[in-house]
């Protein structure tokens, strides 16, 4: 595979890419209708471009990690395994470890950086999210970053919605359905909405 297979950012360049994960990173607020919001949405653009024909004719699941290396303009560590179909509002900020697994139907919100560990596993139709909107009416529009960090050895069950700056701890159990919104313990259980600690592992 080529350097210029991972560099291919569509319409974006690699200066523009690197500045917006640059910002995103920082976590400062990103007012609507400003030069990072609109870097933000050609960003969108690309990866819809990616993921749609992704998703749209099955080959095997190496050209899927192919298709995910041209998508995130990085290596995929050879372990990696995904089910498509695979929807993402950026493509640019989501780092997989060896061995991760994400099911079918999954949909990451990756502008604020989505990292997950090794051996992770990833249910169906799995939300993870890493923008939120600024409460004041008045700023609707405007985004807030803040990522996402899934520990080692976790697991997500099916339907579970992750929310903006969430760390889920090494070996945590995440229960089919529940909708995280704060920290989760190492070797936990968790479930319901919000989603609480109910064992210990």
């Amino acid at each position: 595979m080529t350097r210029n297979h991972y560099e291919d950012g569509g319409k974006l360049t690699r200066e523009q890419i690197r500045f917006l994960i640059e910002r995103m990173d920082s976590g400062e607020e990103v007012e609507a209708g400003s030069e990072v919001h609109r870097l933000m949405t050609a960003a969108s653009e690309r990866a819809m471009r990616i993921t749609s024909r992704m998703n749209a004719s099955f080959d095997s699941l190496s050209d899927t990690r192919a298709q995910l290396e041209r998508l995130f303009m990085r290596p995929v560590p050879s372990g990696v395994g995904l089910f498509p179909p695979f929807t993402t509002d950026c493509g640019l900020n989501t780092h997989l470890g060896e061995g991760v697994f994400i099911n079918a139907g999954c949909r990451f919100q990756d502008q604020g950086g989505i990292y997950i560990g090794d051996r992770v596993l990833i249910g169906h139709n799995c939300v993870i999210a890493t923008l939120n909107h600024d409460m004041d009416p008045a700023k609707r529009a405007n985004l807030l970053p803040a990522p996402v960090h899934i520990g080692p050895d976790a697991w997500l069950g099916s339907n579970v919605t992750v929310l903006p700056g969430v760390n889920i701890g090494e070996g945590a159990v995440v229960a089919a359905g529940a909708v995280v919104t704060k920290d989760v313990p190492a070797r936990t259980v968790v479930g319901g909405v919000p989603a609480k600690v109910m064992k210990e592992l």
